[in-house]
């Protein structure tokens, strides 16, 4: 997908990114409140949770929570906690963008695979059939292998 300009994606770190990214995690985790979003994250941030955001026109329309995690089964993975969207700018490639750049951070930083929890799974399964014509890898295993 082209884009006349292009989005910017970034690691929310300061608490004023973070508070941007709230909008886009209220429509899949509506029972969080503004005033608690941030220091829910911060709390997370302990265990490794980091926010991917991207913004278009100035506002933050796609965001994705994750972490890189080690286990015994599947060795060092990024682990994919939530992918969001706001509902007027879906369909417009931004979640397959942050699953593009979180590919490529999960190599960056070793990762055998990227996972998801299961509440993410239909949203990657649609992300993966509209950017990329195909579901497969998505729909025969949990687990999308970076190498």
């Amino acid at each position: 997908m082209t884009f006349p300009l292009s989005p910017d994606i970034f690691l929310a770190q300061s608490d004023a990114e973070l508070d941007a990214c709230f909008d886009a995690y209220a429509v899949l985790r509506p029972h969080l409140t503004r005033d608690r979003f941030v220091p829910q994250v911060r709390r997370q941030e302990a265990q490794g949770f980091q926010i991917l955001g991207l913004r278009d026109e100035g506002r933050v329309k796609s965001a994705a929570g994750f972490r890189l995690a080690e286990f015994m089964a599947w060795g060092r993975v990024l682990y994919i906690d939530d992918l969001t969207t706001l509902p007027e700018a879906r369909g417009q490639g931004f979640a397959g963008l942050l699953l593009d750049w979180l590919a490529e951070y999960a190599r960056q930083q070793g990762c055998q695979a990227v996972h998801r929890t299961p509440a993410t799974h239909a949203t990657l399964r649609t992300v993966f059939t509209s950017a990329r014509g195909s579901s497969s890898v998505l729909t025969t295993c949990q687990a999308h292998r970076v190498r």
